[in-house]
């Protein structure tokens, strides 16, 4: 017998802006299996969770398939007519500044640049903004503040060669799971110290030698008072300072009216001293320092300041250009940087140009037009700010969800169904934003587009296509090409391919730089097609052949002076003020398992299976007060809107604080989306939302029964006041519960519709009551195949979901389990437990046979089952387990 080995498709995944290579089969079937690139230099053949995944997210399921006015299925002509149309007329009556792009680090980078060549070069308005305003600006602003342009110095290969890596505001071992790993790697080669900085007990403390607990937006207190510290341990590089920088007097003296002692620093930080004096030693004793910061730092009312006092502390001590050191920003989405390079934020243009007079020319005749932008446009919150006014008439939204992301939701929601003419260019047809669109543009998918990314250490790698769009789907460069052309634009949008506008935004990187940017890939700008199609990941400066892994090793800047400017924080913004309604603080973020809202992960049924429900993190003391029980339902209540959530009470969330995920919207659950409970105060500097410190208050919610429903088919959203719908294997799962009195306790005819099915045609219909115990339990068969399950309470337990769930891919139920069926267990009992390790497709219970088997660490459980050997970011999990177990055998 002779096998064939079939061809594979390097590609890169979508998901966080770590930016690993996947390879993909070619022309394979929908829901394919992918693996990790071995070749490709930042994994090199590891995917995380959700990589791993990838191919059960390639499907049809809910895919925009076709171009849709309302309800109604147009063709493409119709469509790209009626867009250039209403978007020039709007441009004829009211000025450019009234229309506006919103668009996405999901784009691709030959999508960014063809849709801000539209808007800010021909339509002339810099209202094109993107998401990554929500993640990122605030560190872009930093760098240019302090470095003179938008660059990050270092590469991932500065976290294998530091000695210290100090992770603030990032949970890195589930949001940077592949980074998290190579920098664990390298501890046990070189005994690398990690401190991680985040007032929450993460995964990532798991591993850490220090965790300092910081109370919320305490962070720039504390770098404030490390710069002194290190000034006055006689860490600083003086001739780096003298040679490199400017600005130290006039920071230092700043820095040094803010910090008065370690004790008192420690007091306004939360933070136990002995801690705190642990962490300004080994900084200052440490050459090899990285410090990497995400999230908990953009996202701030001082998230600017913040950054930049971390870059304060690197130039200080010269640790920066150099292996092993400097300041790090983990980037959260795949084509954050790439957005950036092109212009992709409302304050920027393309090329790492500036809304300035010398700028503004250079791109106005390298594109050939007389209608640049004259200034820069409006930013995410004060855009749709800008829409609900009705100041913005006609917005077209790209490859996002605003309605679900944004802050202050309900506001963003209002603004879309209060705007003339909004158009949605996605995926996925039915999103919360896309509820609110007038036309619904289909976009090609992961797998099935062309171009390029670039990730967090400025590596620009390939996506490429294995799979043909489906339907009518097209490239999103291809859909904004054509407005472009018929909105009279056509000599200037001559684009036949990614490769053709790959080489442009090349070309216009070097063009008359000079080496005035630092931003320069012009040694790419003659690639053929065929050497575009083979091109190999490479980090950007490419002036001429080969990358760049490493900034600043001169000692050179991007500034005018050549230095690196130190910078003082501006005086606080005002503070919202706790009152006594709401007396908690109420932090957002991502899970393990899923990104952004789900449209695509949570397609996964395994992806679905360790956090099932919307979980909101409160601290035991806090839940104790407001008579919250673990396992039990929370409302959370902020002065802008509230949800409702599964409550999770542990000692590692921080008093006085709660966390909710992101992912939840009105497409898969009833009030459990973050965002209708978020501030929309920014950063006054990088127009970044404030996610991390909104005033709340938590409350126990009794609910008057509690359901779940598993079907064959897709479940419609049901009549309670919490429910939350899930994929599982061969189906769906959706938690409900009674929150009222009007919420009368479903029925399997009211979710499932009445049946007209008999026996003759293999129908068949089980049902357990208990009247006095408020029970129902349902279940419907059609030819021995379990179709739809419905199981309710109004005080008892409910059974676990896995075995009942698993029934919908079992051929035919036997007799045993029949007898069974609706107790909701198996007849040997359920050990199969929650999954752990969604890589390896490990549960707990197979992972609690390994404990009593003798397993005593996280890494025997790994060799006996595989859990926690892939990504890692399981391991947190494992050793809880571990720990479990061994309290219950001291017991």
């Amino acid at each position: 017998m002779t096998m064939t080995k079939r061809a594979t498709v390097k590609t890169t995944c979508p998901y966080c802006g770590v930016g690993c290579g996947v390879a993909a089969p070619a022309a394979p079937p929908r829901n394919a299996r992918v693996s990790g690139d071995s070749s490709h230099p930042v994994n090199s053949g590891r995917l995380c969770s959700k990589g791993s995944m990838l191919g059960e997210t390639t499907g049809l399921e809910n895919r925009l398939l076709y171009p849709m006015k309302g309800a109604r299925r147009i063709g493409w002509n119709e469509a790209l007519d009626e867009v250039a149309a209403r978007f020039s007329a709007v441009v004829a009556a009211h000025g450019p500044d009234a229309v506006a792009f919103y668009v996405s680090g999901q784009l691709l980078t030959e999508d960014y640049y063809i849709a801000n060549k539209l808007m800010k070069g021909f339509i002339g308005s810099g209202n094109i903004d993107t998401n990554s305003r929500l993640c990122m600006s605030s560190a872009v602003s930093a760098h240019k503040r302090a470095f003179g342009e938008d660059l990050v110095p270092g590469s991932y290969e500065d976290f294998e060669e530091a000695d210290l890596v100090i992770l603030v505001g990032s949970n890195t071992a589930w949001c940077h799971p592949i980074l998290y790993q190579r920098l664990l790697a390298a501890r046990a080669k070189r005994g690398t110290r990690i401190v991680v900085i985040d007032p929450r007990r993460t995964a990532t403390c798991d591993e850490a030698d220090l965790h300092l607990p910081i109370a919320p937006g305490r962070d720039l207190r504390l770098f404030t008072a490390l710069l002194c510290e290190l000034a006055d341990r006689g860490a600083a590089d003086e001739g780096f300072v003298a040679r490199s920088t400017e600005g130290l007097e006039e920071v230092l003296a700043a820095a040094r009216r803010e910090h008065h002692s370690l004790e008192e620093t420690a007091e306004a930080c939360g933070l136990d001293s002995s801690a705190l004096e642990t962490f300004f030693g080994w900084v200052a004793e440490t050459e090899r320092t990285v410090t990497a910061f995400s999230q908990g730092i953009n996202q701030s009312q001082r998230g600017v300041d913040q950054v930049n006092a971390i870059i304060n502390c690197h130039l200080l001590t010269g640790r920066i250009g150099k292996p092993g050191a400097g300041p790090f920003s983990l980037t959260g989405q795949p084509n954050a940087m790439g957005g950036r390079e092109v212009g992709g934020l409302a304050n920027q243009l393309a090329a790492h140009l500036e809304f300035d007079e010398t700028g503004r020319d250079k791109l106005a005749r390298f594109w050939r037009t007389e209608n640049l932008a004259a200034g820069p446009g409006l930013k995410a919150v004060d855009l749709f700010d800008a829409a609900a006014a009705g100041r913005i008439k006609a917005l077209w939204i790209m490859a996002t969800n605003p309605v679900v992301s944004l802050p202050n939701a309900d506001v963003v929601r209002h603004a879309l169904k209060t705007c003339e003419f909004v158009v949605l260019s996605d995926c996925i047809a039915n999103t919360d934003t896309a509820a609110c669109a007038d036309m619904l543009l289909p976009a090609a998918a992961w797998g099935e587009k062309d171009g390029t990314v670039t990730n967090s250490e400025r590596r620009i790698s390939r996506q490429r296509a294995f799979m043909a769009p489906p339907g009518e789907a097209r490239p999103d460069w291809w859909i904004v090409s054509e407005v472009a052309r018929r909105m009279g634009f056509a000599d200037v949008f001559p684009y036949a391919s990614s490769a053709g506008i790959f080489r442009e935004h090349a070309a216009l990187s070097g063009f008359e730089n000079n080496g005035e940017r630092f931003f320069d890939i012009s040694g790419l700008s003659a690639v053929s097609d065929a050497a575009y199609a083979a091109l190999e990941p490479v980090q950007w400066p490419v002036r001429e052949t080969g990358g760049t892994p490493r900034l600043f090793a001169d000692g050179v800047f991007a500034t005018p002076s050549g230095r690196a400017r130190f910078v003082a924080p501006a005086s606080a913004p005002a503070r919202p003020v706790t009152e006594t309604a709401f007396p908690l603080t109420l932090n957002s973020g991502r899970l393990r398992d899923q990104w952004h809202t789900m449209t695509r992960t949570g397609l996964s049924p395994v992806l679905g299976a360790n956090a099932p429900e919307p979980v909101a993190e409160i601290h035991e003391d806090d839940a104790r007060a407001a008579g919250i029980a673990d396992g039990g339902l929370m409302r959370i209540a902020t002065a802008y809107g509230s949800g409702i959530f599964r409550a999770s009470v542990t000692a590692a969330q921080r008093r006085g604080s709660l966390f909710v995920p992101i992912h939840w919207s009105d497409a898969n659950s009833a009030m459990s989306g973050a965002g209708r409970m978020v501030h929309a105060l920014v950063d006054p500097v990088s127009g970044q939302p404030a996610f991390k410190h909104t005033p709340a208050r938590a409350e126990s919610v009794a609910p008057l029964w509690r359901a779940f429903f598993l079907s064959r088919r897709e479940i419609a959203p049901p009549a309670c006041g919490y429910w939350a719908s899930r994929r599982v294997e061969g189906g769906w799962l959706c938690e409900m519960a009674g929150l009222s009195e009007g919420e009368a306790p479903p029925d399997l005819d009211l979710l499932a519709g009445e049946s007209a099915g008999t026996v003759e045609d293999g129908f068949e219909e089980m049902e357990m009551r208990d009247g006095d115990a408020g029970a129902l339990r349902q279940a419907r068969l059609r030819n021995g195949r379990l179709t739809d399950c419905l199981i309710l309470t109004r005080g008892g337990k409910l059974p676990p979901r896995d075995w009942l769930s698993g029934l919908l891919v079992t051929d035919e139920i036997d007799e045993t389990t029949r007898r069974v069926l609706l107790s909701g267990r198996a007849a040997e009992g359920d050990v199969d437990g929650r999954l752990v390790c969604a890589c390896m497709g490990v549960r707990s219970g197979a992972i609690l046979a390994a404990i009593a088997e003798g397993a005593s660490d996280v890494a025997a459980i790994g060799a006996r089952t595989g859990a926690g050997t892939n990504c890692g970011s399981c391991r947190s999990e494992i050793r809880g387990l571990i720990e479990h177990a061994e309290t219950e055998e001291a017991a």
